[in-house]
């Protein structure tokens, strides 16, 4: 198994902030967003872009922490953990998640979200696209394409997690 790494500390943070920018400029009603970290990781990184809202637009925004795992159709657990303590009706709620590739991720996500209420616009956001997708679902903001073989595997470390932060590429063969 060969691991490479991709994207480093610094590139990672730079994605993120590119991220942020292109909410802002996307995004006419700041004040109506609210970001949905998909967990785990994608808690975090919507955390770094709750910040990068709040340094370059003065803006609070709320996150909401989403768990997929009761609305997947792949993996079936019974308890929903998500942490959704804000009225989400008329919000332009933005998805937050680490890498997106079949897209069953984001469509469970979708499900959660509309279970507790209904936003007037769903956006999705990502630090990696792999591609690969089995549903129609598009990324509205990514921090990184990264084109892989099905084979391959994204691995996404985040400091608050894993120590560092970096973004690996896995070859198994």
């Amino acid at each position: 198994m060969k691991k490479k790494e991709i994207v480093d500390d610094v590139t990672m943070k730079r994605a993120i902030t590119r991220i942020t920018y292109e909410i802002i400029e996307r995004n006419k009603n700041l004040d109506k967003i609210v970001l949905a970290g998909i967990k785990t990781r994608g808690v975090y990184i919507a955390q770094r872009i709750q910040e990068r809202l709040k340094q370059l637009e003065n803006l609070d925004v709320p996150l909401i922490e989403l768990d997929t795992k009761a609305y997947r159709d792949d993996v079936k657990s019974e308890q929903d953990t998500s942490l959704i303590l804000i009225e989400i009706d008329g919000t332009d709620v933005i998805l937050v998640d680490d890498v997106l590739y079949t897209g069953r991720t984001i469509r469970a996500a979708i499900d959660n979200i509309v279970s507790h209420g209904r936003p007037a616009r769903v956006g999705l956001a990502v630090l990696v696209d792999r591609g690969h997708r089995e549903l129609p679902i598009r990324a509205d903001y990514v921090g990184k394409n990264i084109p892989t073989s099905q084979s391959e595997e994204i691995e996404v470390l985040v400091t608050e997690v894993d120590g560092k932060d970096s973004v690996n590429i896995i070859d198994p063969n």
